[in-house]
Order: C-alpha cells, then structure tokens, then sequence
C-alpha cells in the first residue's frame, strides 16, 4: 500500500507539472506523514544529512564553476582548432573535430548541457557556412555532446558514487573507454556518411604546414588541455580525491580563464605580449601584473556573474539530489527496494535478463526525468539486485550513465535537445529529428557495453594491479 501511495502520488504531481524537486520532496513528506512513525522534524534532518554526510557530492558545484569558467572562457574555441588541426583536412573533417572537441570538453567539465552549448554554439554555424547540412551539424553536436555525462569527470558518475557508496575515482577510470569508443565511433560513422553523401573536406596544406598548425593549436589549448591532466592524473594518480581534484579544477578553470586566455575579467582582451616586447620581458611583466591582475579579478563584474550563474546551477541540482535522497530513503525504510528485489530474483531472471529489463526501464525514465533524480531514485532498487546477480557494481554504474547519456536526447525531458533549440533557433520537434539518426550508435554502444563488460573494468582493474605492483 505504502509503495503504491508513493509512485502515484509522484507520478500525478509530476502531471501536474510540478518541478521534479518538489514533486520528489512532497511524495515523501506525505508518505512519512501518513504511513510512517517518523516526525516532521526528522525530515528536515534526513534532508540536512542527505547533502553533509556524502562528501563526494562536495565535488558537484567544485566541478559545476569550472565548467562556467571555462565555458565563458575561450577554452571550447581553442579545443575546436586543436581538434580541427589533427582531422580537419579528412572528408567530413570538421564534423569529425566536433565530436572530438566534445570529448576533450567533456573530459574539463563534467556536463553535458555545458558541452553542448560551449562547442555547438561555435562549430554549427561553422560547419553550415562550410556546407554542411545544419540538421546534420545539429545532430552530430547534440550527441556528442551527451559524452559530457561518460567521459570522466562526470557529476552523474558523483551522484551515483554518492547514491551507492562505491568509488567516484573507480567509476572515473570506468568511464574513460566506453566514452572514448561511443566518440570514436560517432566519428566513423561521420566519415562514412560524408563519403556517401559527399560532404565538403579541407584541403590538406601539407606536411609542414599541417605540423606547425598542429604545435600553434596544442599550445593555445595546453591551459585547458592542462585541466584534463591536473584532474585525471591528480585522481588516477592517488595524489588527490575527486572532491579535491574539482576544488582544484575550479581555481585552475577561474586562473587559465581571467589570467591565461584573459577571455573575462579585469584582463580582458589585453595581449601577453605588447608589440616590440621582447619574450623575457613579458614574462617578466606578467609576473609583476599578476597580483594586482588576480586582486582585481575578485570583484570584477563579469567573474561575479560566472560564479553566480554556477552558485543557480549547483543550488538546482543539489536541491534536486536532496529530495531524491529523501525519496530513496522512504524506500529503504519501507523495504520497497527489498520485496522489488525478491519479486525480480523470484522470477528467476539470468543476469542478462535482469539487464534487459533495468536498461528498458532507465531509457523510459530518461524520457521524463533529470539523469541525477533517477539515478537516487532507480538505484537503491536496482543496485542490491545487480549485487545478488553477480554484476559489477561498477559496470552497473557505466551501463546507469549510458542510459542516462542517452536521456539526454531523448523527448520530451532531453536537455541537449532544449540546449540545440536555443543554438539553432529551431524548435524542439526540428532538434529532435536532427538528433534521432544518431542515436541508433548510443543504442548500439549501450548493447556493447551492457555485455562486455571488459570495456569498463578493464582501465580500473589495470591501474589496481599497478598500484598493488607497488
């Protein structure tokens, strides 16, 4: 009866077109109320113990103000010249630089929307005046784009560590290939249909030519380059947590940002070097500039507006992961995820099975609900279950963010879709059809990596066994 009360209840409040936060908070409230010995004041303590007692999650808004410092910076602009200079000159080229500058995005910010707004406000337009169909330009960025959620570092991969206790640095490692894979094969799949429908190339300059722009582009983007290795190396390394490593990240993003590229600030479009300056004395101005640059920087109105554009974002969605784990509490307290799981293990359902049924669940509420609200919600039901079936918690994990990846583009709750919209000033329908020729190859790369699971615990048991060689 709880169980039953529960679900409707928050099925006809979101219905109603009540805010998942509140549509998840309200549930349980009147679930508590109702059916349970709890009082109100214990809510109120669940919700402050929900968000201080899960340290990793002290990394979502570390990870949510990097991304805004790089995304208001010039960092996307200057991963798209790096990728355009390795594989611009190849049919389809520029489509190909797309999903790579996607994946080298994803790998500094941790979302997708982000990934999708910084590179596709850039290169859509680009490719159009190159040629390019802007459905297709479009669709390509919309899906690459959802590798912002696979590629480490990934706040849905926080929530999920967060929700299930298992750990963030491991499921990092985990999502490293099957991200790498999904984009490798976004990009073959680009090139072949460039060849067949005869999409416009760049003319390879040379070989010399083609090195030089290769170095010039590698060192404008080294500052956010730089990034993925501090973060990455500093948490595969054992050197730093995830939640240090994104304190970290963000004082670096808010560094290369106001005082590398000065693409905002106080230093806003002022050169490195002035004209007839030597290099030494240069570095020896900037040193001195430095301080006074950083100083003025702090109350500089346009950082001002960074770090509170991002304060919105992490207040949203931690207000978001505070009702669901409110939600999952009342189901663990009524031991709904324990008769869910003796009713699944009862059917006598193969692992396999089990994961057919956990991947159509997740697709369909990936359709309505925000990646981070059905990973606290599904996986305290789901995880015990996968546990007594034999299957990796962490391949579970990857296959939970594969699913959610490709929530991203699907209607009528997909971000990317709303975030392409707004690039392309189309409407919802138009960015939909764009997007749906490309999501047969995340269909695809969530069969693969549902079955294979070598694809995900092959890079975190090879960095365990180094680390025991040691």
């Amino acid at each position: 009866m709880t169980t039953v009360f529960l679900f409707i209840l928050l099925f006809v409040l979101l219905a109603l077109g009540l805010p998942i936060a509140m549509a998840l908070g309200l549930s349980s409230v009147l679930t508590i109320l109702l059916f349970s010995n709890d009082s109100l004041a214990s809510v109120a303590l669940k919700l402050f113990e929900n968000l201080s007692s899960h340290y990793t999650l002290l990394a979502i808004p570390f990870f949510i103000l990097s991304s805004a410092f790089l995304s208001s910076g010039g960092v996307a602009r200057r991963l798209i010249r790096f990728a355009m200079s390795l594989v611009g000159h190849v049919r389809g080229g520029m489509a190909m630089a797309s999903v790579l500058a996607c994946m080298l995005f994803a790998a500094v910010s941790g979302s997708s929307p982000a990934t999708v707004a910084a590179i596709g406000s850039i290169v859509i337009a680009g490719m159009v005046r190159h040629g390019y169909p802007e459905k297709f330009a479009a669709g390509v960025i919309a899906n690459a784009g959802t590798l912002g959620i696979l590629i480490p570092p990934s706040i849905v991969m926080l929530v999920y560590a967060a929700a299930t206790e298992e750990s963030a640095s491991r499921m990092f490692m985990a999502g490293f290939v099957p991200g790498i894979m999904i984009g490798l094969t976004l990009m073959v799949a680009i090139y072949i249909m460039a060849r067949v429908r005869g999409l416009p190339r760049a003319e390879f300059p040379g070989f010399g030519p083609f090195l030089a722009e290769m170095a010039a582009s590698t060192l404008s983007a080294l500052g956010g380059l730089m990034l993925i290795i501090i973060v990455l190396g500093s948490i595969y390394g054992g050197i730093a947590s995830p939640t240090e490593a994104a304190a970290v990240s963000a004082v670096y993003a808010w560094f290369i940002a106001v005082y590398g590229y000065r693409d905002i600030g106080p230093l806003k479009n002022t050169p490195w070097r002035a004209e007839g300056e030597g290099t030494a004395s240069a570095v020896l101005r900037n040193l001195v500039m430095l301080p006074v640059g950083l100083l003025r920087s702090v109350s500089h109105p346009e950082v001002g507006r960074t770090v509170l554009d991002a304060a919105k974002v992490s207040i949203m969605l931690l207000f978001v992961i505070g009702n669901a784990m409110l939600f999952a509490h009342v189901l663990t307290t009524e031991r709904i995820p324990h008769e869910i799981a003796e009713l699944i293990t009862g059917w006598g359902l193969p692992a396999w099975g089990f994961l057919i049924v956990v991947n159509i669940l997740l697709l369909i509420a990936g359709n309505f609900m925000e990646p981070s609200a059905i990973i606290l919600i599904m996986a305290p039901i789901l995880f015990p279950i996968a546990v007594q079936l034999g299957i990796d918690p962490i391949h579970f994990g990857i296959i939970m963010v594969v699913n959610m990846e490709i929530g991203m583009i699907t209607p009528p709750v997909g971000l990317n879709l709303f975030v392409t919209a707004g690039i392309t000033g189309h409407s919802i329908g138009w960015a939909i059809k764009a997007a749906t020729p490309w999501l047969l190859i995340l269909l695809c790369g969530l069969v693969v990596i549902t079955y294979v699971p070598e694809i995900s615990l092959f890079l975190p048991n090879y960095l365990d066994q180094l680390r025991g060689y040691k």
